[in-house]
């Protein structure tokens, strides 16, 4: 994770300096300086190596007093770090910093929000890819931070599918067949159904893993009886996932039908960052 951490800082601090700052030129060279971050609204702290990293980049020298962990609920103008160092250095890194730990926060913050309205049902809250481009390990890290559990990272490391795989292989029983012959067996093979009949098909053709994508409150309810009538024949553990049009006023409802996860595009996707602040003490 370190090196997807540099990776991430590099490539940041490339883009914002560039062939170098030129504003921090009007404070003096040798001039020391101690900042201090808050935070201006309730949050939960997420991204403090990332922020930590990009100062340090630009000065080695830079030492960061944390008052908060990565996971941990901030309240409104609570300090969270204090920073001492060189003030041009301070001033170059602020921004890109502080756009790590506002972006992470807001997503962390995002996900617990969800992760509590749930509390006492069985339902985990899952993200999905609707990742920011380069960012999406980061962004998996804060909804961990969160409360939350990862779906799969990428392309590589399990299989969900959906409907245009399904068309393009002649239907669910003879794509879960394919899919069984050629993935290892430590890979999860998922699979989206559309309907109580494409689910019934499914539980069928041995899935063990389906995506119940935008099914209503009654569907949902009836495919929960479905799974239970099904794993009493078979002995068989089926993972049921809603996804698709959750919200934070149906989040509840929807984990209360018993259903085991329920993905959520917009916990990575549309983030509002946490209002943050630098102050020089």
């Amino acid at each position: 994770m370190f090196e997807e951490i540099k990776k991430n800082v590099k490539q940041a601090l490339a883009e914002d300096i560039g062939t170098g700052d030129l504003t921090a030129l009007l404070v003096p060279e040798q001039q020391m300086l101690m900042a201090e971050i808050v935070t201006r609204e309730d949050a939960v702290l997420c991204g403090a190596q990332w922020f930590e990293l990009c100062f340090q980049s630009v000065s080695p020298d830079v030492r960061i007093q944390w008052f908060a962990h990565d996971g941990e609920r901030l309240a409104a103008q609570q300090t969270i770090c204090r920073i001492t160092g060189n003030a041009r250095s301070l001033l170059t890194a602020e921004r890109s910093a502080l756009n790590f730990l506002q972006l992470l926060s807001a997503v962390a913050t995002q996900t617990r929000r969800y992760v509590d309205a749930i509390a006492d049902t069985q339902a985990v809250i899952v993200d999905t890819r609707k990742t920011l481009p380069g960012l999406r390990l980061a962004q998996k890290y804060a909804v961990k931070c969160g409360g939350g559990e990862n779906h799969r990272l990428g392309l590589y490391d399990g299989v969900l599918i959906k409907e245009n795989h399904i068309a393009a292989a002649g239907g669910i029983a003879r794509v879960l067949e394919k899919a069984r012959a050629i993935v290892p067996r430590d890979v999860f093979i998922q699979i989206e159904v559309e309907s109580l009949e494409e689910l019934q098909t499914a539980l069928d053709a041995g899935a063990t893993m389906v995506l119940l994508d935008n099914f209503t409150q009654d569907q949902l309810n009836e495919a929960v009886a479905l799974r239970s009538s099904h794993a009493k024949k078979t002995g068989q553990r089926i993972v049921l996932e809603a996804s698709g049009n959750v919200r934070f006023g149906t989040v509840r409802s929807i984990a209360e039908t018993g259903v085991d996860r329920i993905s959520i595009g917009s916990l990575t996707k549309n983030v509002q960052a946490i209002d943050l602040s630098m102050r020089f003490a």
